[in-house]
């Protein structure tokens, strides 16, 4: 069985990877507005065995959420509707691996975990894509918990960690905060994005 998960590099969605890969055949799939290269990600899924692909998404999607986070003020809401349209756009099998073409999936994932606020993917949404595209969606961390993640990250990968700005990543954050810096300014960026640690893989242990 063929699963295409949604890949930004980091921890999370590589654990998700992990815990798939007895059962499916895993491609690693990022997201791109064509505003950075997903070449961290290409790294990250090469240095753990994986596949990797990208996926185009609408610059209209990209242009509304910026909108949205601007004036809501917080980045929840546009975060949330770019990854919808990411698990969507998937799922409707619209990339291409980077090796090969690829003709069918039998299921879409991601690397949402238990305690996330967002991204995440309620019931409706997820039995809404699986009828839309006939595939199942797969959440493989929407049962665990922060901690028990970080222990088996600890455990199987090496890990890079630092603040949001420093550690490349090719997640929906990094072009989101370049399209909010270009239309509204440097210190929207600074208003709407909360300073956080991010984490990008380096390989196994």
């Amino acid at each position: 069985m063929d699963c295409a998960l949604l890949f930004s590099g980091g921890k999370d969605s590589t654990l998700a990877a992990l815990l798939l890969d007895p059962f499916y055949d895993v491609t690693l799939v990022s997201g791109s507005f064509g505003v950075r290269d997903a070449e961290p990600a290409r790294e990250a899924a090469s240095a753990v065995g994986f596949d990797h692909a990208t996926v185009d998404l609408d610059p209209d999607v990209a242009r509304e959420a910026v909108e949205q986070m601007h004036d809501d003020g917080y980045p929840r809401n546009g975060i949330q509707r770019v990854h919808e349209h990411a698990v969507e756009t998937v799922a409707a099998g619209e990339w291409v691996a980077d090796a090969d073409a690829v003709e069918t999936i039998d299921a879409v994932a991601d690397g949402t975990r238990r305690d996330d606020r967002v991204p995440t993917v309620d019931r409706p949404l997820a039995q809404s894509v699986e009828d839309r595209f006939g595939v199942d969606y797969l959440a493989p961390l929407a049962g665990i918990g922060r901690g028990a993640i970080d222990a088996m990250a600890a455990d199987r990968l090496v890990v890079e960690r630092g603040p949001s700005a420093e550690v490349p990543k090719a997640d929906y954050e990094v072009e989101l905060r370049a399209l909010l810096r270009t239309e509204y300014g440097g210190g929207a960026v600074d208003e709407v994005f909360p300073d956080h640690t991010q984490s990008r893989v380096r390989g196994l242990r």
